[in-house]
């Protein structure tokens, strides 16, 4: 099992807004056990992100978008869905009562645009948004996931947290996924490397060791991945490992940086 984020508008694409939304995004699926494939940037344009919807459900079997979700003319996410999966807007009554409750003490929001954010498409699961207007649309193709949120970051993260991550937790497939982290500093990263070659050369080959220097220190990152063991029985694998690198380079070591999982 694994996923693709397909982040959706043009603010994106030419650097007005930073994508924090698939940093969370990417941390939470590796904390659920479920590797994320790659991450889209696409235009706010129907041809482009029909596109990356396409290629995206070739590769992987869950789909996280965020964007477009708006009531106005730029945001067309909905309807490029609907057109994707061949099928018409309904009029969705709870959705509207959800808006309606929210907006009581601010009737002149609700107008002509407001009132298309209950509009959704028919094939797919509705999850409320708790935090905001637009609806979260769950749809599910060939076995496949793909789930369409708003790209405002309180938005998504109450959907994460809650509606969307409630049903990714308990898929089934899911990996565990461990990762750990420690801060070296004092050698380059091309010599610490050669130090501790003989160790990373013996490390089994569902943990990966990564080197990440920045500012004079370097992080040592060691991911473990596994679908045949227990999330105990892995992750006293991977501090066994990181005991028998200490003494590698424990003239350098400077600390532990905590990771997720």
């Amino acid at each position: 099992m694994q996923a693709e984020i397909i982040t959706i508008g043009d603010e994106l694409l030419i650097g007005q807004v930073v994508d924090t939304n698939s940093a969370y995004m990417a941390a939470k699926l590796s904390e659920w056990g479920i590797p994320l494939y790659q991450i889209t940037s696409v235009h706010d344009d129907a041809k482009h992100i029909k596109q990356a919807l396409s290629n995206a459900l070739e590769n992987v079997d869950i789909i996280l978008c965020t964007g477009g979700l708006g009531p106005t003319k730029d945001d067309i996410t909905k309807q490029t869905f609907c057109a994707f999966f061949d099928t018409p807007l309904i009029e969705d009554l709870q959705v509207k009562a959800h808006i309606e409750t929210l907006y009581a003490a601010r009737p002149n929001v609700l107008n002509r645009l407001t009132a298309t954010q209950w509009l959704v498409p028919k094939d797919c699961t509705i999850i409320e948004n708790t935090v905001g207007t637009a609806p979260i649309m769950w749809f599910e193709k060939n076995n496949k996931i793909v789930v369409a949120m708003p790209g405002v970051p309180s938005e998504m993260k109450a959907a994460m947290e809650h509606g969307v991550g409630d049903r990714l937790r308990h898929l089934a497939g899911r990996e565990v996924i461990i990762h750990r982290t420690w801060l070296v500093r004092g050698l380059p990263e091309s010599a610490l490397a050669i130090l501790i070659e003989p160790w990373e050369d013996a490390l089994p080959d569902y943990m990966h060791l990564a080197y990440l220097p920045k500012e004079g220190t370097i992080r040592l990152r060691l991911t473990a991945r596994s679908n045949q063991q227990n999330e105990s029985i892995l992750t006293q694998e991977v501090e066994d490992q990181l005991a028998h690198l200490l003494p590698l380079i424990q003239n350098y070591f400077i600390g532990i940086e905590d990771t997720l999982n």
